[in-house]
């Protein structure tokens, strides 16, 4: 009994040791964002590697998810004689849960363990160190510049996710099932505001890009040096990035479309 408790308090320790590290190297990264506006080949270099190569991954599964999400809306509404609404059923569940939420996993996966691995390699082979040494600031250099892309990028591969689906959804119900393509869009101008459902996916595209960047450089910065660290970092990575953004969006959906 003894032992599960002094397990139990090392872990809680380590736990609330890591959140006040991750805490004091985020407000030293945002102090870090003025530098890099100053040297704007930084942020366009990563804005490249984080955002533009994660394009093609985007857009594929944005394609395949919006066709998904024809298909199976199409076989549920024609059973109330309601297929017309199609268009309205694949642009709220993009816009409002499945853009945001898909992007930002798929974010995590592709670009976060890129970012993690690629400062845990810098630090195990030495360079963050040397670049102390000669009086530059790693925060400064490596880290607020891949911090910034990626809440930069963040909406923007949102945005694309959520447009491609909706073609996708068009692509099958309209192309493949006969639904009237008038009804696909009028109903769906009608039916989604600009306010109430597309801002609101921008704002969680946006909160996802802070935190699962965040994650992704810290991990990397506070990684062991060595390739076993860099490898754990990566998968951590990974997992603490997704169980963030799940959590993070019920508590968003809940604030915004909610009675709390």
């Amino acid at each position: 009994m003894l032992d599960w408790i002094r397990k139990l308090g090392r872990g809680g320790l380590r736990l609330f040791g890591k959140l006040g590290r991750g805490g004091l190297f985020l407000m030293a990264t945002l102090g870090g964002i003025p530098a890099v506006l100053r040297r704007p080949g930084l942020l366009v270099a990563q804005l490249w590697s984080v955002g533009v190569l994660s394009l093609a991954l985007i857009t594929l599964s944005g394609l395949f998810v919006g066709m998904v999400l024809g298909l199976q809306g199409y076989n549920t509404l024609v059973d109330f004689g309601a297929e017309e609404s199609l268009g309205v059923a694949v642009a709220l569940a993009v816009v409002r849960e499945l853009g945001p939420v898909v992007t930002a996993l798929l974010f995590a996966g592709r670009a976060g363990s890129a970012m993690t691995a690629e400062i845990g390699l810098m630090k195990a082979t030495e360079q963050l160190s040397g670049m102390e040494m000669m009086a530059v600031n790693p925060i400064h250099r490596v880290i607020a510049p891949r911090y910034l892309a990626g809440i930069l990028s963040m909406p923007l591969l949102a945005a694309i996710f959520s447009a491609v689906a909706v073609y996708g959804g068009f692509f099958v119900g309209v192309g493949l099932l006969g639904v009237d393509d008038g009804a696909y869009w009028s109903q769906m101008q009608a039916k989604v505001d600009l306010y109430e459902d597309v801002w609101n996916g921008v704002i969680k595209s946006l909160v996802f890009g802070l935190v699962v960047t965040w994650i992704a450089v810290f991990e990397g910065y506070d990684t062991v040096p060595t390739s076993e660290g860099v490898a754990g970092a990566t998968t951590r990575t990974v997992v603490h990035s997704a169980f963030a953004i799940l959590t993070l969006d019920f508590v968003l959906t809940a604030m915004m479309f909610g009675d709390y």
